[in-house]
């Protein structure tokens, strides 16, 4: 009884942060405050303001001419072409026909799809970071990598990461531009960026912005959430493009835009540097990106009524709904317990949970803070690797 008031409650509130995110508006004050012309003492005033947002309006913006000069030939265009399976049936979409077999009666044929991006050159010898996206869906039979020099190169795929949307591709070339790596820990907000993309070959493509957000996660892009938000223009075909700093340093990857319409609205997301950077040793040395674990977990965000109904004090950490048989359940983690922290980090949603757990080393020791029946309790739970996702949300 108790996890059907549970469910509920999670999947009401679950529902409803869903449609803010998917159909939340910014908001324009459109009311006008009424006012009468101004007196004889007040012209002076309104001259001066006049004056002076005039000047504010022809000061200069800064100066990344020499930016991108340095950086932009490091930018390549990306195209791949996919075989797609297509099923040949003209009841594809009825699920019975589908249950009794219908590909062995209509069988199916292969479709070519083809996808465009950019990439940014980061080893002179020629390895290549894109998005995952850009390689598109399906068999990838062929990747080229169109340089500024305007060669086209056959790229090998070293590896992908859906994870955080991330591919590595290698060119067989040398003496390469590249743009030297920058530290994103050390971003701040409303530092100005430059988005550099190659879209459908019209290279050297910029435009500058400032950074609106770091950390932004739960956006629904990727598994691994840790983005940076920029005003920066980002539109379709610059994803997998360079965001570089006032130094010309890499500090992201151009992933995604937030849009009602499909174009540009002030909204992009880059993945940081330094996971970047994370993401690239770990292909070279893997061929895969290999992540702690703790088995199997589903969770959901604490509300003020299901945490009402565990009985604890407040809203703070997520609560498990479910999990199977792993290193949490072995080490003691049960149902409806509040997961509060990891490793001293505070848990406050489940990309959190999901990164705390996934970046832990594998083979050491998370400690794992809970509430269960209003009081805390500490488990140490061993990390292994990665098989499965370890972290699913409920009401997703």
């Amino acid at each position: 009884m108790l996890k059907r008031a549970l469910l509920a409650l999670v999947l009401v509130a679950s529902g409803l942060a869903a449609g803010i995110v998917l159909t939340g508006r910014m908001r324009t004050d459109s009311s006008v405050e009424a006012q009468s012309g101004p007196s004889a003492e007040t012209v002076p005033a309104v001259a001066e303001q006049r004056a002076a947002a005039v000047t504010a309006t022809a000061a200069p913006g800064p100066d990344f001419t020499r930016v991108a000069e340095a950086t932009v030939r490091a930018v390549a265009n990306i195209s791949s072409i996919q075989v797609v399976r297509q099923r040949r049936s003209p009841f594809f979409n009825d699920p019975l026909l589908q249950f009794f077999g219908d590909d062995a009666m209509f069988g199916s044929r292969d479709r070519y799809d083809s996808s465009l991006g950019s990439g940014v050159v980061v080893s002179s010898d020629g390895l290549v970071v894109t998005n995952n996206h850009v390689l598109g869906q399906g068999t990838i039979e062929t990747v080229i990598v169109s340089l500024a020099d305007k060669r086209e190169l056959t790229a090998r795929i070293v590896g992908v990461d859906s994870w955080t949307d991330l591919a590595l591709l290698k060119v067989e070339a040398t003496n390469l531009p590249v743009i030297p790596w920058g530290d994103s820990s050390r971003l701040k907000v409303a530092e100005w960026v430059m988005a550099i993309g190659n879209p459908y070959q019209l290279s050297q493509s910029v435009s500058l912005g400032i950074v609106s957000a770091l950390g932004r996660s739960n956006v629904g892009i990727s598994t691994y959430e840790d983005f940076i938000q920029t005003d920066a223009a980002i539109n379709p075909g610059n994803s997998g493009g360079a965001l570089v700093n006032a130094r010309g340093e890499l500090i992201g990857i151009n992933t995604a835009i937030f849009t009602q319409s499909g174009g540009y609205q002030g909204i992009g997301f880059a993945v940081p540097s330094n996971l970047v950077r994370h993401i690239v040793d770990e292909l070279l040395k893997y061929k895969e990106v290999r992540r702690g674990s703790i088995g199997y977990l589903e969770v959901a965000p604490l509300t003020t009524q299901v945490a009402q109904q565990l009985g604890a004090p407040s809203a703070d950490g997520i609560v498990v709904m479910d999990l199977r048989r792993g290193a949490a359940a072995r080490a003691g983690i049960q149902q409806y317990d509040i997961i509060l922290s990891v490793n001293g980090q505070r848990i406050g949603d489940t990309a959190t949970l999901l990164k705390a757990i996934s970046d832990a080393p594998i083979g050491s020791t998370a400690t794992i803070e809970v509430l269960r029946e209003g009081r805390r309790q500490t488990f140490k739970v061993p990390v292994e690797r990665q098989g499965q996702r370890p972290v699913a949300p409920r009401g997703r």
